[in-house]
């Protein structure tokens, strides 16, 4: 018998575990809000980087700094506020990322593919890079990615191309930082959150779904689309002490839709 556990509940980062600091980038998106929830709700410090817009929209209760990681100044402006507090960085999550919506590749405006390629694959280059010194021996980077990486459908062609960029820049600071830090990435399948709908601090969440969520838990083996809280697990599994000999993988949270 199983006992379901309320929304955006989730258990801790290392129960036990001495607190740590940890910065979220994306925290007031649909998946940050709650992983920065269940962070605190462990006892941990943690950071809230996002928009401005997006932090007006759900303001976190935690020390917030407002980062667009299309700008370089503003990603080394947000680095240098959190560096100001003088304690080194136990833990980085990357959560920031938008879709165009779906386009066939061919359609697809210059435009809307390096706005694209910037948000999602050159801004967690930028950003990663800024914090990168500011990262305690031991410290652990979560980028996340997305499923469509490397499972390719049609009408996600910069998305995807984008995002199977974020898992080779995993990669590659997985053997540039090891051994004294461990990068690894989650790719999620869809969520349930915002970015379906038009995307936290980008619009006004109304727009209609980029995918056909119904039709498309049909496919999936566990029945249903991720919530927040199925990829919550995941990032803080990657963060914790658990995963400690882990560093360069991805964790692949799908309901089993793709199995590579």
């Amino acid at each position: 018998m199983s006992v379901e556990r309320p929304e955006g509940e989730v258990d801790g980062l290392g129960a036990g575990e001495d607190p740590r600091r940890i910065v979220v980038i994306g925290a007031a998106g649909g998946i940050g809000r709650v992983l920065v929830k269940s962070l605190r709700g462990g006892g941990h410090d943690v950071v809230a980087l996002d928009l401005q817009a997006s932090l007006d929209r759900h303001p976190p209760d935690v020390a917030a700094i407002p980062i667009d990681v299309l700008s370089q100044d503003a990603i080394d402006a947000a680095a240098a506020a959190v560096a100001d507090a003088g304690r080194p960085l136990d833990g980085l999550v990357n959560l920031a990322g938008y879709s165009h919506g779906v386009m066939a590749l061919a359609e697809t405006g210059i435009e809307a593919f390096d706005d694209t390629v910037a948000g999602n694959m050159r801004g967690v280059f930028l950003a990663t890079k800024a914090l990168l010194p500011l990262m305690a021996r031991d410290a652990s980077i979560v980028l996340v990615s997305s499923g469509l990486a490397h499972f390719i459908r049609p009408g996600h062609g910069a998305y995807a191309a984008s995002k199977a960029g974020v898992i080779a820049l995993a990669k590659t600071f997985a053997l540039e930082c090891a051994p004294s830090i461990r990068v690894n990435a989650v790719a999620p399948g869809p969520v349930q959150t915002a970015f379906l709908t038009g995307g936290t601090g980008r619009s006004d969440e109304d727009q209609a779904s980029i995918v056909a969520v119904e039709q498309l838990a049909t496919t999936v083996p566990l029945g249903r689309i991720a919530q927040p809280r199925d990829v919550v697990g995941p990032i803080e599994f990657l963060l914790g002490p658990q995963s400690g000999f882990m560093t360069g993988q991805v964790l692949w949270v799908n309901g089993g839709a793709y199995m590579p």
